[in-house]
């Protein structure tokens, strides 16, 4: 039995060490490394409409971490295995990235029915590593029915996360009106469920004024999914409150999702964008290496010696043939 094979065995029976080798191949940027998980993720790439896939996202500091954790834990006490894709930021210097959600939700990581990796975003638009799509099939195949991708943060194009995931969750925290101003409409227009975070204590009034400010939002906006209408809850990661309805919400939105045909359809959909993306990020990347003539039109744009319209139809035209 060869390594590959190994490797498809252990995590066709749950093996997390297994599937930490096989991530670890599809964010790799080596040729082999990438040959090696397409051929693992093929064999491994079998539909199952059980599992429920969640992304979560929300601005820096409404808790996502400990919601996270807190709600992962309840989903586990109702007999499921969760998976954590929990992106974090990478530098636009260094390309470096603090992968630090294992060391704040330290319960979630401890318990056997949990996985948490953390992936670098490495400047993926949307806030969503680019393989993350993968990774997702990955854990799938390990056995985990609950998928959560946490997103970078709340940004121009972070619903991206919406193309790989059956439900959007928006986290928003208690201040209402103040947060509504700085959150895109469409990040909220995307939702299919909006979650009030640390309500409990001092914040309980403010945290009762966000609930309102949302639900009246929600109420002004299209839905996020065919038949389904937004729903606002509250929820404390500190004592619990409100796990259970927010779990309820999205059981019933999966079953009402399966029932309908729309969950299959949505997923049919994310997967033909799905190899449209592959097309165009290997399109581009053999664009770059085809010739010669792109570096010296990189050198010439900046300059001024060249339009860069003229220049990318040079490098359009030059790859054509």
């Amino acid at each position: 039995m060869t390594n590959s094979e190994r490797m498809i065995e252990g995590i066709s029976e749950g093996n997390r060490r297994a599937l930490g080798r096989l991530i670890t191949l599809i964010e790799s940027t080596r040729i082999d490394h990438r040959e090696a998980a397409m051929d693992a993720i093929n064999q491994l790439h079998k539909p199952k409409k059980n599992t429920v896939r969640i992304g979560i996202s929300g601005v820096p500091g409404v808790g996502k971490s400990s919601f996270i954790e807190a709600f992962g834990l309840h989903v586990i006490e109702q007999g499921h295995r969760v998976a954590v894709l929990a992106v974090d930021p990478s530098s636009p210097k260094t390309g470096g990235s603090i992968l630090g959600d294992k060391t704040r939700m330290e319960q979630l990581a401890r318990n056997p029915d949990a996985f948490i990796r953390p992936t670098p975003s490495a400047g993926s638009l949307g806030g969503v590593a680019r393989r993350t799509r993968e990774t997702i099939i990955a854990v799938e195949a390990a056995s985990f029915d609950v998928v959560l991708v946490e997103t970078v943060g709340v940004g121009q194009s972070e619903y991206a996360v919406a193309d790989l995931v059956d439900m959007f969750v928006l986290l928003v925290a208690p201040g209402g009106g103040d947060d509504l101003q700085g959150i895109k409409k469409g990040i909220v227009e995307m939702a299919d469920l909006v979650v009030v975070t640390k309500c409990d204590g001092d914040l309980i009034p403010a945290a009762n004024r966000a609930f309102q400010d949302y639900r009246s939002a929600l109420h002004m906006l299209n839905p996020g999914s065919s038949g389904w209408i937004p729903k606002i809850l509250k929820t404390s990661a500190h004592s619990a409150e409100g796990l259970d309805e927010v779990w309820s919400a999205i059981t019933e939105f999966h079953k009402m999702m399966g029932e309908t045909g729309a969950l299959d359809a949505k997923r049919a959909d994310q997967a033909t964008s799905w190899m449209w993306d592959e097309v165009t990020s290997t399109l581009l990347k053999r664009i770059k290496t085809a010739s010669v003539q792109v570096r010296d039109l990189e050198a010439a744009v900046p300059n001024g010696d060249i339009t860069p319209s003229e220049a990318a139809q040079r490098i359009l035209s030059d790859f054509e043939r």
